[in-house]
Formats: structure tokens, sequence, C-alpha cells
């Protein structure tokens, strides 16, 4: 065979080889078939649904904007609050801690040093960031609650883990009528969800396996402990102590 002969098959069998690839991409294009099926077994929920704004403040000056707007306190039973007048707040007579769902319609921000001495559920710094607030109640007196802490350089900010900044009524606007009753009332009753007994007794929790919806949690509040066990996100056994 002569070498253009053999240049020749080369050429051709070069070809048709591409010829076979290139239709072989063009018909998978064509007709792809399933492609990224998704997990029937992962069904949203209208809660995993629901829109919960967050702000990822950075700086003291982000948090500045909180002022003159309403809050609702989204982690319960963990932040202490306590009196403020007269530009001081008075860390010598804390009220108690701010309630799971609890309004604050906050008038300021403030930057304070805080006592060694003095626990109201964040670290300290070289001093803490505060929201002073009123409660809804007419005539309420001014308190002051943590939500950051400033030390040098460094800023650490709390708030889209403390605070809804829509009420939550609002955001779970599908919940019945009787559940937002027992939340308002900080009461657990059968039924229940994860999420709905902790807009009702708190954060203060404690659970050993299981995944969230299928496990037994602990949950200490208003000097009670509430053992909750849940099936299919269901409390179906409550035992309060």
């Amino acid at each position: 065979m002569k070498v253009w002969q053999k240049a020749l098959s080369i050429t051709l069998c070069t070809l048709i080889v591409g010829g076979i690839y290139l239709y072989t991409v063009f018909s998978k294009r064509r007709n792809p078939g399933v492609i990224g099926k998704a997990d029937q077994s992962q069904v949203l929920t209208q809660d995993d649904l629901a829109v919960v704004r967050t702000f990822s403040q950075q700086h003291f000056a982000d948090v500045l904007s909180l002022a003159k707007t309403s809050v609702w306190m989204k982690n319960g039973y963990t932040i202490a609050y306590f009196p403020y007048a007269h530009d001081h707040i008075d860390f010598a007579h804390p009220i108690g801690l701010v309630p799971p769902a609890q309004r604050l319609d906050i008038k300021k921000i403030v930057k304070s040093p805080i006592p060694s001495s003095v626990d109201d559920g964040i670290g300290h710094g070289r001093q803490q960031v505060f929201a002073v607030f009123t409660l809804p109640a007419p005539g309420s007196p001014q308190y002051a609650t943590p939500l950051g802490v400033i030390d040098g350089a460094d800023e650490a900010y709390y708030c889209d883990l403390l605070y809804y900044y829509d009420d939550p009524h609002s955001i779970y606007d599908h919940w019945p009528k009787d559940v937002w009753t027992a939340i308002e009332a900080h009461q657990v009753k059968p039924g229940m969800s994860e999420l709905q007994t902790r807009m009702a007794i708190g954060q203060k929790i404690h659970f050993t396996g299981g995944e969230e919806g299928d496990r037994t949690v602990t949950y200490t509040a208003l000097g009670k402990t509430w053992t909750v066990t849940y099936q299919k996100n269901h409390a179906t056994a409550i035992k309060v102590e």
C-alpha cells in the first residue's frame, strides 16, 4: 500500500470514529432521559417554605438600623434583660430572660461594659452592644438586652440567631389557632412540632440521638423541666416536672 493510501485510510478511520462520537453526543442531547431526579423522600413542609429574614450584621453601624423597629425573640429564655434608665443599665437587678416570641420595640442601640460577675447569655468582650426596648404594654419602662460583643477590632453580632424581624404570627400563619394559644401561654400540647415547642418554652434543650422530629427532648425554663417525645415531628408524650 502506498503512502498516500495509508494516509487516506487513517483519515477515513478518524472521520468515521469522530462521526460516531458526534452522532452519539447529538442523540443524547436530543433525548437526555431523566436528569437530576428529585429525591421524593424529601418533602418540604410549609414551615420549610416560610420566609425568615436575616441580615448578617457585621459592624456596629449595621446594628443601628434596628433602632425604631420591632423584633420578636427567636431564642427564648436564653438572654437576660435589665432595667434601663437615664442612659444606665442596671446590671445589679436583672428582670429575667426574654421569653420566646416576645415582641421588643427597640428604641435605640447602645454600647456598655458589663461587670465580670454578670452572665447575660453571651460573651463579655471589652463591651457589649445592647438593644434598649420597651414591651408592647402601655406605659412600659425601658429595658436593655445584649445582642453583640465588641472586643477591640473584633465584633460579633447575634441578631439573626436571636430575633425574628417579622411577627412570627405572619411568618407561620398556617399554624392553627390552638397552637398559637398554647405558644402564647408558654405551654406544650400534643401534636405540636419541635419548632412550635421551642416557640412556646424556649431554646434551653437537651437531647440524645435521633433526628429532629423523631426523638425525645428535654427543655428547661421557668423553673420547670419538660420532657417531650416526638414522632414524625408531632409531640406524642409530654412530661412536666
